[in-house]
């Protein structure tokens, strides 16, 4: 092993294998592994930034990408925190397998999902599941600077028990001005009350939990499904997505997946630029329009009163049938599956695509 002094200015490369030197349990099938660099070097990367590890299972090397959950304001080691899913082979073997004193190949640190890459006044860190784990680094990095600060930190989880990293977050944001908790549960765990949010993440969660979100840098990681839904719930929001980043896996091939911030899909979002029109078949008045302006504010425009109460698409008030076109919908439970089928729309929350015809 190299002296001490021989590697004070040195930092880890990944020509080095990384030492565990501890596991840490986090919630259920979730695990923290502590890795140091057997020759004392100190890593350097950017909080948000992860290593693709190379795992010797059976038949292997298998190849897994892990965003690094500690902070490189803590230089000394490095932890990445994994949670174990149904079909988990790697994380799996990590967790059956892996024990202080062995070691890993590892390469990297790499990715662009960084607050050092999109630096600002202030952040709205979205998340579900482990997609915790960027917003973790960036959140202790900014913390371990010990100035004030100004983040919404948003997390999404099955139950209370599974929220990954809780006690940690809170005791940070006890001894810190500017973080903001929030989670978000589906239900809760058993006889344990529950006094948060619960139900699925939603354009009115958002709003109470970040009235000033328009002026917020927005990091999101999660199952890309989630992602999607809070891509569509900022845009119909008016949300400048230019002002949001995302984080997601994709397989490009050997030697294994590699964690990108991806190029954004449109989700086919309106764009103010696109012209559509509205057709009101009873009312017999067609209303033209741009595709970012809802079907309510149509209605309105052209003296047609639809009655509204929410406008966030929970209370189903505005509930229209539509008889012809499409509409890009992104609600909060307002509607049901079996309603939209039959092809009703809620004017609130609607944005014309092209011609739309409405019986009213």
């Amino acid at each position: 092993m190299a002296k001490p002094q021989e590697t004070a200015n040195e930092t880890w490369t990944d020509n080095e294998p990384l030492e565990c030197v501890s596991i840490l349990p986090e919630a259920p099938n979730v695990v923290t592994v502590c890795f140091q660099a057997p020759s004392g070097r100190s890593f350097a990367f950017e909080a948000g930034q992860f290593l693709t590890l190379e795992l010797p299972v059976p038949g292997g090397p298998l190849y897994r990408t892990f965003t690094i959950s500690s902070s490189p304001s803590r230089p000394k080691s490095l932890t990445i925190t994994m949670k174990a899913q149904a079909t988990s082979i790697g994380v799996r073997w990590i967790i059956d397998n892996l024990r202080p004193g062995m070691t890993l190949k590892a390469t990297g640190p790499g990715g662009r999902f960084t607050s050092t890459e999109y630096p600002a006044r202030k952040y709205l860190f979205i998340s579900a599941g482990s997609g915790i784990t960027p917003m973790m680094s960036m959140t202790t990095e900014i913390y371990d600077l010990g100035r004030h600060c100004d983040i919404v930190f948003v997390n999404c989880a099955r139950r209370p028990s599974e929220i990954i990293f809780k006690r940690r977050l809170e005791h940070m944001a006890m001894r810190i001005a500017g973080l903001d908790l929030k989670w978000v549960v589906q239900q809760p765990d058993p006889y344990q009350p529950w006094t948060g949010y619960q139900g699925h993440f939603n354009q009115l969660m958002l709003g109470l939990m970040a009235p000033d979100y328009l002026e917020r840098e927005v990091f999101c990681c999660g199952p890309e499904g989630f992602m999607q839904a809070v891509r569509e719930a900022l845009a119909g929001l008016g949300f400048d997505m230019d002002h949001y980043h995302q984080e997601s896996f994709h397989a490009p091939g050997t030697p294994g997946p590699e964690l990108v911030e991806v190029e954004l899909p449109d989700d086919h979002l309106p764009q103010e630029d696109v012209a559509a029109e509205v057709v009101f078949d009873i009312s017999g008045i067609t209303q033209t329009c741009t595709e970012t302006d809802t079907v309510l504010a149509v209605a309105r425009n052209a003296g047609i009163a639809i009655p509204s109460g929410c406008t966030f698409g929970v209370c189903g008030t505005c509930k229209t049938k539509k008889i012809s076109g499409e509409v890009h919908m992104v609600h909060n439970g307002g509607i049901t599956d079996e309603e939209i089928e039959e092809g009703y729309i809620l004017a609130c929350c609607s944005n014309p695509r092209g011609r739309v015809e409405l019986e009213i």
